[in-house]
């Protein structure tokens, strides 16, 4: 694992979780970083959120760390946005920065009060254990009911990229997932850093869903602090965030709340891009549709008519639907095919979905969904107490 230079990580159990597992992380960049970041589109959204955007404009994207606390949202309360402050400045102050240049998140339950005296109690210790070496350690605290850390890495040239998130459920990101936190060491200017961040979010973290909601606290920040001395194209840069995107988005849709099974859905012939990302991303949301692939049942008519809830405008007697690869639906009606066969395919880890407009549209759009199950209901019928 080459983990970029210039970059410390740490985490530590404050206390805020009921269980004694690590629930505060902290990544420090030696010297200042150029900073992106994206947020929920969500309209109630938690105090950490709107002090890590007053941050970023008032450092003028430039930071130098980000702190995490999982097990409380701190969203919902009467002291929300005075603990998100509190504890950034707090955390600022600990490593040598200015109050703006820390950016703070949290993760957990919502309309709880959380205690700064927690976190502010346990920075001594957070800070004396910032290591190059922690990364994993930051990672495998922001979990809640994640079952696995979830990471991922990618270099262009000898500039390095490292990405962690979190997440299972309360997943449908616009603009955003729940958590996630890239660092690099390459050489990036601020408007080619937002412009590469806001293009690789949009094919990957804005095309996942667990559940069809969007969380009060999704952030996504990327920091690069140029340690490396290399600055690539805007373009390569691009392409490996991308793909470190991808791979952090696919984790979290794969580890969804008692998913059994990943599902890629690809939809073509669409009139444009937009248009297929609706389509797809309403495939993707349909309970009907989830609940379905959850039984390996292929009822490919739960699919074209979640196409048709989309609000896009299309012809059903052109589309092609195709499930494992195996012929379902041609021209708007039943295919001939084997469901006992296709059955035995869809018991399979990994599912695919293609949604096919015939004609001479060129827009085409992928989605990455997971199966709903019972135990989705267990998790989050028992989720705050």
């Amino acid at each position: 694992m080459n983990l970029p230079r210039g970059f410390r990580y740490s985490a530590t159990f404050a206390g805020i979780r009921k269980v004694m597992k690590d629930d505060l992380a902290l990544i420090v960049s030696d010297t200042r970083a150029v900073a992106s970041a994206v947020f929920t589109q969500n309209r109630v959204v938690a105090g950490p959120v709107e002090v890590a955007r007053k941050n970023v404009r008032a450092a003028r994207g430039r930071m130098r760390g980000i702190l995490v606390n999982a097990g409380n949202a701190n969203c919902a309360t009467r002291t929300s946005l005075q603990v998100a402050m509190e504890t950034s400045r707090a955390a600022a102050k600990a490593i040598g920065a200015k109050s703006e240049e820390v950016l703070p998140a949290s993760t957990g339950v919502i309309g709880v009060e959380l205690d700064a005296r927690l976190i502010l109690d346990a920075l001594p210790g957070l800070v004396a254990g910032l290591s190059p070496d922690r990364f994993e350690d930051a990672a495998r605290a922001i979990m809640t009911t994640d079952l696995t850390m979830k990471t991922a890495y990618a270099q262009v040239k000898s500039a390095r990229i490292a990405g962690m998130t979190k997440g299972s459920g309360m997943i449908h990101p616009r603009m955003a997932t729940t958590l996630a936190f890239v660092t690099t060491d390459a050489v990036m200017a601020p408007e080619a850093l937002r412009t590469a961040l806001k293009r690789a979010c949009e094919k990957t973290f804005n095309r996942i869903s667990v559940d069809g909601d969007t969380s009060t606290n999704d952030t996504l920040a990327v920091l690069a602090n140029g340690a490396s001395g290399v600055r690539p194209p805007v373009t390569v840069f691009e392409a490996a965030l991308t793909e470190v995107l991808e791979s952090l988005a696919k984790q979290i849709v794969k580890d969804g709340e008692g998913a059994k099974k990943l599902v890629t859905i690809d939809v073509e012939g669409a009139t444009s891009e937009r248009a297929a990302e609706k389509i797809a991303r309403s495939i993707a949301n349909s309970p009907l549709v989830k609940t379905a692939i959850a039984g390996s049942d292929p009822n490919w008519g739960r699919i074209l008519s979640a196409a048709g809830n989309a609000g896009i405008a299309f012809d059903p007697r052109r589309v092609d639907i195709d499930f494992q690869g195996v012929a379902v639906c041609r021209e708007g009606v039943a295919a001939d095919f084997s469901e006992e066969e296709l059955k035995k395919k869809l018991d399979e880890p990994e599912c695919s979905v293609k949604f096919t407009i015939r004609g001479r549209g060129r827009g085409r759009a992928r989605f990455w969904t997971c199966d709903f199950t019972e135990q989705y209901i267990r998790i989050n019928a028992s989720y705050r107490t």
